[in-house]
């Protein structure tokens, strides 16, 4: 198939437009920076250039399109920081009606609700931040739009692997050095996902019958929650760095609150502050039960992902900026 992936210079973009290739797809990366692999064709483009967009997806003429651009970071102060998210998600849907297109997978995010909240439905919205907010909008857009496409909206849980960088990439960095600590007693689960199964997921939901993808929302992940102490120390021994620490958490809460302080007079990648605690410490499960029954089983386990990913940060030091 022709396939355009917007932001496909991206850690999962990355990883996706060369699984694509390789797999034999005619693909183009849509992306304003260029791509860090050299594959398929890199064509820079804006999708807040609205009227550039819609040129470029028509004279691509692709089947399927695979909506990765996004601000994902934490730092904007209000929603419309995010207006990639939310404007972009409009323009996207415009010009992929103008161009033919088959179908669009949507990616948005976990953090539309609060971690650990379970949402009622997958239009139950509880999220806490601008980012959050933002995707959340972007979701209500494309429901909206009565597209003539097909569509799924993807919430990527907690995504790691060759290619990643903050927040998971300092996680590993952190072990390998002997800085990562971890709550003493605290067994935490995690439905995180390797991104080798990812890009497997994103490939069998590009090419799943229409009813068993169209209007659906998949919250991406292994099927199989990790817990955070167990790949930890798998990281570690990979690495053959010093065992983790297991510190008592009334020490953590007190170093968050000073990190808070540190954050709140301008201090710029705090180690650790509540709100980075709280995410550690608070168990976040999503069912995968109906992405399990459209993409079929997994290549790849959590150890082959370890490995994979260590041998990766050995050879490429700094990864995507």
């Amino acid at each position: 198939m022709k396939v355009v992936v917007t932001g496909g210079s991206g850690f999962i973009g990355t990883n996706l437009v060369e699984a694509l290739c390789n797999a034999g797809h005619e693909v183009v990366n849509l992306d304003i920076k260029a791509p860090v692999l050299q594959h398929g064709l890199w064509r820079q483009q804006d999708i807040l250039d609205r009227q550039g967009l819609a040129a470029m997806l028509a004279d691509i003429a692709p089947q399927v399109v695979v909506h990765l651009a996004a601000r994902t970071d934490l730092n904007g102060a209000e929603v419309g920081d995010y207006s990639a998210n939310t404007d972009g998600v409009r323009n996207l849907v415009d010009a992929a009606a103008a161009a033919g297109v088959q179908r669009v997978l949507f990616a948005s995010s976990r953090l539309v609700c609060r971690i650990g909240y379970q949402p009622k439905s997958a239009v139950d919205f509880q999220p806490t931040t601008p980012y959050g907010q933002s995707k959340a909008i972007g979701e209500q857009l494309v429901r909206a739009a009565d597209a003539p496409f097909e569509w799924a909206l993807l919430r990527p849980t907690s995504i790691w692997g060759p290619w990643f960088h903050v927040p998971y990439r300092n996680f590993f960095d952190a072990i390998r050095h002997g800085r990562y600590v971890h709550p003493r007693g605290r067994r935490v689960r995690k439905s995180f996902g390797y991104v080798g199964n990812t890009v497997h997921q994103l490939q069998q939901l590009m090419l799943a019958p229409r009813e068993a993808l169209h209007g659906r929302m998949f919250y991406l992940a292994d099927y199989e929650a990790l817990e955070v102490l167990a790949w930890g120390q798998r990281v570690c021994a990979e690495f053959g760095a010093a065992p983790i620490r297991q510190v008592p958490m009334a020490a953590l809460r007190a170093a968050a609150t000073v990190g808070d302080g540190l954050s709140r007079l301008g201090w710029k990648s705090v180690p650790l502050t509540n709100f980075r605690l709280d995410n550690l410490v608070t168990e976040m499960l999503h069912d995968t039960a109906d992405l399990r029954e459209v993409c079929g089983p997994l290549p790849h386990g959590l150890d082959g992902g370890v490995v994979q990913t260590v041998r990766w940060m050995r050879a490429q030091p700094h990864g995507l900026a």
